[in-house]
């Protein structure tokens, strides 16, 4: 497996991708876009398609239609160590 994602949705309005995951050496090569793509196909009737992107990724997930959700700001309680 190179690459992996997922979606959590309410089944009508909203869905939210948690994770977009690809091996470090398959990225640039269509692999993310492919996943986004086919995530997208499903969802592209909702009203709602949401995730938090990393500052790494910012630019790919522009590249695929979103946008920041206006002076919105991220937040969270994380128990984990790796950001």
């Amino acid at each position: 497996m190179v690459g992996l994602g997922n979606a959590i949705s309410d089944g009508y309005l909203v869905v939210y991708y948690p994770h977009l995951l690809v091996l470090p050496s398959y990225q640039g090569k269509g692999v993310g876009r492919l996943i986004m793509d086919k995530m997208q196909e499903i969802y592209k009737g909702f009203h709602m398609q949401m995730l938090t992107a990393d500052g790494n990724a910012i630019e790919f997930y522009k590249k695929n239609g979103f946008e920041r959700a206006g002076q919105t700001e991220p937040m969270w309680i994380y128990s984990g160590g790796d950001h």
